[in-house]
């Protein structure tokens, strides 16, 4: 039998054996009083993270549970590891690397049991992170608003804590390409958020590359909606309006206002490669969401744990 834990603080690692142990003991100081527990799931570090993993569950026993994915399945794949695994009425994500404080996250915790909110974000007042990976996070915002339809005015922030309701709903999800803020806008609206502080990085690089963002960007365009597919729609008729214009308009500029114009054959090139890089994209939209398909009917894996440590169970004692 399980030991449910007031609160459930999953954090996915990645390359992090030299800030994540500062992390789980900070934990432990700021959340002494309350009945928590960690989950770590490590994703395919190629560090010491699983060996620090290891150390943490033999010095915390009795709070931290231990998961050890057998190869990098991605963050999000990472977090819905842990969130099947945790046990708490309430559910925290956390990163890695000690810029989101601990004591941040007990504020959120106090606001979502105050305000009955499913879930709170934190929206970090000033962000220590580099500028494309800025810009990232502002596409995907601004992709989220049309896409996702969430409350315009919220931050969608990879730290929030969420109710026993929301892990289910989300937990629920078995296809390959898991997204937890898509899978939380669509579960409820009944969202928060309190600005945190965002600290500086004390290792010199982010986990996040440019192609990670990129797959992070295209689970939310493709993966929670067929409006790619109705603008794809909408775009292959405008250009065909476009082109009928056109036309129109050069046959008359032909025949009635200037019947020396040579319509040669670099215009009919230059028409042939826009239309056909039009249908290239078009099609490459319809595969996207095909190869999805097929991957998701395959039951290509959302992860795979190599072994798991349990954390000890305080009433019975055995793991």
């Amino acid at each position: 039998m399980k030991n449910s834990a007031e609160l459930s603080i999953v954090i996915p690692v990645y390359n992090s054996s030299g800030t994540l142990r500062a992390v789980v003991e900070r934990i432990h100081e700021v959340f002494a009083d309350i009945d928590f527990e960690v989950v770590l799931v490590n994703d395919g570090s190629v560090d010491d993270s699983e060996e620090t993993c290891q150390a943490l569950h033999d010095t915390h026993s009795d709070t931290v549970t231990f998961l050890n994915l057998a190869r990098n399945f991605g963050e999000h794949n990472a977090v819905l590891a842990g969130l099947s695994h945790a046990t708490g009425a309430y559910a925290a994500l956390l990163d890695d690397d000690g810029q989101t404080p601990p004591e941040e996250l007990l504020r959120m915790y106090n606001e979502i049991k105050e305000k009955k909110y499913d879930v709170v974000f934190g929206q970090y007042r000033i962000k220590y992170h580099s500028r494309w990976r800025n810009l990232g996070s502002r596409l995907n915002h601004h992709v989220a608003n049309v896409l996702l339809k969430k409350p315009r005015d919220l931050y969608l922030s990879s730290f929030k804590i969420m109710n026993r309701f929301v892990v289910d709903e989300i937990t629920a999800y078995h296809g390959p390409f898991p997204y937890i803020d898509g899978l939380i806008v669509r579960s409820t609206q009944n969202l928060g958020q309190i600005d945190v502080e965002h600290r500086r990085r004390e290792t010199a690089h982010s986990n996040y590359t440019l192609s990670k963002l990129f797959c992070l960007w295209l689970n939310s365009f493709l993966g929670f909606s067929v409006a790619p597919l109705r603008i794809a729609t909408l775009v292959g008729l405008l250009t065909s309006v476009l082109s009928l214009f056109l036309f129109t308009a050069i046959a008359i500029d032909k025949l009635y206002i200037n019947p020396g114009v040579t319509v040669g054959i670099p215009t009919v090139l230059t028409t042939i490669v826009f239309f056909a890089g039009l249908q290239l994209l078009i099609l490459g939209i319809i595969g996207e969401y095909l190869g999805r398909l097929f991957l998701d009917h395959s039951k290509n894996p959302q992860y795979v744990i190599r072994y798991a440590r349990m954390r000890k169970n305080n009433r019975d004692g055995v793991l």
